[in-house]
């Protein structure tokens, strides 16, 4: 009984103290406008904050921007290049045309593996390590999309806290979006804005599933392939064919209890690899073991690919691949111009609501639904 009366005692007390508190102090919710922040009468300040504010700054400004190294100016051009704006095409076309003279120095790098494999990781410490070589290193990440939101994380600079800060680096995470294998549609053309703005070694990280291996290998010199230990995939690597199209394989996460198993790993694709066809360059495709973590072999893997650098410029087929590539994509731009051209037409749009009503109960076939877009998109 006496608890209970000392409780409300108390209770009582706090109710009172609360009372008091809210007429000293108003809530926040009932308080007057407090005072204007002051005006800025710099005129620098007024300027600074009007360039800073700036959306759209010209082709010529973004390009002299690129070719400074600024990566600002590079960012805004990236940017404009993704952009599935129309309107934004031809300002596009425009610094692309104009950062093409200035492009095609880099060593480009493709790094593809399954999720998990460590690519991220790897990639950091690769890139720390060509940086302290006093190499400019551009890396192009790509995030799968989401089917269902459309979105992406885009998380990499998150996972490359220690790269993301190096000033000899600049890391660009992209959205794959709807593209086949999740390659950035644009990567190809983000490669010459950032060879154009100074970074001799790109690297492009494949989002690791899907058909993105085929895409990437079409705008890389080298192609690396990373692998862990104890998988169990060393022949799924095999019938999935992306051996055939790696100029090297490396078994990560070679440490600890790790380094014999990787060992053991790097004979097996050494074996697997004799079975494949010579490449057309005459680089036999090397097997090498690291550990992102403790660096171990990280410098071993650069070195694979200055010898592979070595051989392939001095019999030219390097640049003959570069030839192939450019003709390549030039044809990709075409059917990716067609395609977006297509479903831009506001009749094709409209037809196309209830062709696909009509599929979806039967009462047209697929392929002649398709036939009866196409005829309807050439009459015009």
């Amino acid at each position: 009984m006496h608890f209970l009366k000392v409780f409300l005692f108390f209770l009582l007390l706090h109710f009172k103290l609360f009372a008091l508190s809210k007429k000293q102090y108003p809530s926040a919710l009932n308080e007057k406008a407090g005072i204007s922040p002051p005006e800025i009468t710099s005129l620098t300040s007024i300027e600074h904050i009007q360039n800073y504010r700036k959306i759209q700054p010209s082709a010529a400004e973004l390009v002299e921007g690129i070719r400074s190294g600024n990566i600002t100016a590079l960012s805004r051009a990236i940017t404009l290049v993704e952009s599935t704006n129309s309107d934004h095409l031809a300002k596009a076309n425009k610094v692309i045309n104009a950062c093409l003279p200035h492009s095609g120095t880099s060593v480009r790098i493709g790094i593809t593996g399954v999720p998990g494999v460590g690519k991220s990781t790897f990639i950091e410490a690769f890139g720390k390590f060509l940086t302290s070589l006093g190499k400019k290193v551009a890396v192009l990440a790509v995030d799968p999309s989401s089917t269902i939101s459309h979105g992406s994380i885009l998380g990499d600079k998150t996972r490359m806290e220690e790269l993301v800060k190096d000033k000899n680096a600049y890391i660009r995470p992209s959205a794959s979006g709807e593209t086949l294998g999740g390659v950035a549609r644009k990567t190809r053309e983000t490669i010459t804005l950032c060879e154009a703005c100074g970074f001799d070694t790109i690297i492009i990280e494949t989002v690791g599933v899907g058909q993105s291996e085929t895409a990437v290998h079409s705008m890389v010199d080298f192609f690396l392939l990373l692998k862990i230990s104890g998988a169990g995939d060393e022949l799924q690597g095999i019938k999935r064919g992306i051996m055939e199209m790696a100029d090297a394989i490396v078994i990560n996460k070679a440490d600890g209890d790790n380094i014999k198993k990787a060992h053991f790993a790097k004979m097996e694709f050494n074996r697997a690899l004799h079975l494949f066809p010579a490449k057309k360059s005459g680089w036999t495709p090397k097997t090498s073991t690291c550990s992102a973590i403790t660096q171990e072999g990280i410098p071993e893997v650069w070195e694979i690919i200055e010898k592979f650098l070595e051989l392939t410029k001095g019999n030219n087929t390097f640049y003959d691949k570069r030839k192939d590539q450019n003709q390549y994509w030039m044809l990709e731009t075409i059917n990716e111009q067609l395609k977006l051209n297509f479903y831009n037409q506001p009749e094709i749009h409209n037809l196309l609501e209830d062709t696909k009503k009509a599929v979806q109960n039967n009462e047209i076939s697929p392929f002649a639904a398709a036939q009866k877009l196409l005829e309807q998109y050439f009459k015009k």
